[in-house]
């Protein structure tokens, strides 16, 4: 669907300028009218073709973003007026993407446009749960109270996602090794071979056959697989972007044995920390549910949980709603009730991606320590196999002549 432009005035007088996504210009002129907005004016964005591996993301970096919020709640807390300190954490910055869009932020800020609404304008450059936030701390006069608690939950999902990749790097180069040196063997190593043995008019034993003619065919083709290796890869990551595509993918991704479990709890754990951050912050339930759904990676997971918006806005209990997706572990089901019945839900919230985030960390660890092995073994077995199909038949010659 096409990207719109929307110049927009807000139901409390200030005007806006905001990214949208729809079918039309008139079907998002009459959504957003039924939101409460006026629509001042609504323009085709310009449309932006990305080439993976070679586009460079709009997003900005998980520490830059961290680093900009920490030393904005500290300003904040000195005293700073919001204009003032957006400036100067602006005129400090050396990705002059980020810059850019802190001018364009503070431009908003300074004509009198609330500091939630002008980074939601930006659209999905930033996450949505943290406009909201802002929005929360705004409402209740708390705006570096809650800069802090996001803060730290940035700090939190940061700590663990460094972790899901410093665990996962060592198997990966592993992996990368091995597939490096299988090519190598193939392409150079075994063809050495074949040109020796043609001298030779002997029946050659059927593995030795087979894997010639894998490095055969290899050498004479390697630019039409390579070709075909690429163009495959970039395919799948064309077609794991589009909504669709991605849905199918994060499905598959539970369903795999212990990744599946581990990526389960990644996103339980990024669903109850944020719906925690936006209750501690004085969201209501039914939009810090709305928004907290959109901070979670896994768009599988997310689907169902958004299905529960619904319920919850007509008074049935969360947990019970998040019960009948199935994918909720009953200890948070347990942990919320508890939170529910006791008026302390985020708090137990923030308990419960706690616990996950020490379950997910001891899992990786323990994955880790199986893993790098495994790979070793399963290599190791590989490479001593084809080596062993070329070798054979000189060894056995040899022995012959002996």
């Amino acid at each position: 669907m096409p990207e719109f432009v929307c110049r927009l005035g807000s139901p409390d007088g200030t005007v806006v300028e905001r990214r949208r996504v729809a079918a039309s210009d008139e079907a998002l002129r009459m959504e957003l009218e039924a939101e409460g907005f006026h629509v001042f004016s609504i323009t085709a964005g310009r449309s932006r073709l990305r080439v993976p591996f070679f586009s460079k993301s709009a997003k900005v970096s998980g520490q830059e973003f961290l680093l900009f919020n920490t030393q904005m709640a500290t300003l904040l807390r000195a005293g700073l007026p919001l204009a003032q300190g957006l400036e100067l954490l602006r005129d400090q910055q050396t990705n002059e993407h980020f810059k850019a869009l802190l001018e364009k932020i503070h431009q908003q800020v300074t004509t009198g446009v609330s500091l939630s609404d002008a980074f939601l304008s930006l659209g999905d450059v930033f996450p949505r749960l943290y406009a909201n936030t802002l929005r929360a701390g705004e409402r209740s006069g708390e705006l570096e109270v809650v800069l802090g608690r996001f803060v730290e939950y940035q700090r939190l999902t940061e700590s663990v996602r460094k972790k899901i990749i410093g665990a996962l790097t060592y198997p990966a180069v592993l992996v990368a090794l091995s597939i490096v040196l299988v090519i190598i063997l193939m392409v150079r190593v075994i063809p050495a071979f074949s040109t020796f043995y043609v001298q030779f008019d002997a029946e050659l034993p059927l593995p030795t056959r087979v894997v010639m003619g894998l490095s055969t065919g290899l050498q004479e083709h390697f630019l039409l697989i390579t070709g075909s290796v690429v163009g495959l890869v970039l395919a799948i990551r064309v077609w794991r972007r589009s909504p669709s595509g991605q849905r199918i993918t994060d499905r598959w991704r539970l369903s795999i044995p212990v990744v599946g479990r581990l990526g389960h709890l990644f996103a339980v754990s990024q669903f109850t920390r944020s719906l925690s951050v936006l209750l501690g912050g004085g969201t209501p339930m039914v939009p810090a549910l709305q928004t907290s759904t959109t901070s979670i990676s896994n768009s599988y997971i997310s689907e169902l949980f958004r299905g529960c918006v619904q319920e919850v806005q007509e008074g049935r209990p969360l947990s019970d709603s998040l019960d009948d997706t199935g994918k909720m572990p009953e200890l948070a089901l347990a942990m919320i009730r508890v939170g529910e019945s006791t008026g302390a839900l985020p708090e137990m919230l923030e308990h419960t991606s706690g616990f996950f985030d020490e379950e997910i960390e001891y899992s990786l660890a323990r994955l880790v320590t199986l893993f790098e092995p495994m790979i070793l073994v399963v290599m190791g077995i590989i490479v001593a196999g084809l080596l062993l199909a070329v070798y054979y038949p000189l060894l056995t010659t040899v022995s012959k002549i002996g």
